[in-house]
């Protein structure tokens, strides 16, 4: 079971663009972050969206391949294709957990 801990912001979002019509960068600046890291479902449309969004704002995108996934291994790996190409940096977990300095 997946749930925000007590007082962890949440952003709701409805379009794939976790930055359209919502406060995430706003919230992103004010923290000082330049870093964002993609997980999540679908790969393709609301990670890969999300994604594309971030680097265009100019934020480092990490986007973790098998923390991801999608209805069909042909769109999730064509996505990050695509995303490597020029978008995000692919990682797995055990990479970011590296970069974070965790296990």
């Amino acid at each position: 079971e997946l749930a925000p801990r007590a007082g962890e912001p949440v952003i709701d979002k409805t379009p794939y663009d976790a930055f359209l019509d919502t406060d995430l960068e706003a919230r992103l600046r004010a923290a000082g972050v330049s870093l964002v890291l993609i997980a999540g479902v679908l790969t393709d449309l609301c990670c890969e969206t999300t994604a594309r969004e971030a680097f265009q704002l100019g934020y480092e995108v990490y986007f973790v391949g098998d923390a991801t996934a999608t209805k069909d291994y042909t769109l999730h790996f064509a996505a990050l294709a695509t995303l490597a190409h020029g978008f995000a940096h692919i990682v797995t977990v055990k990479d970011m957990l590296k970069l974070l300095g965790g296990a």
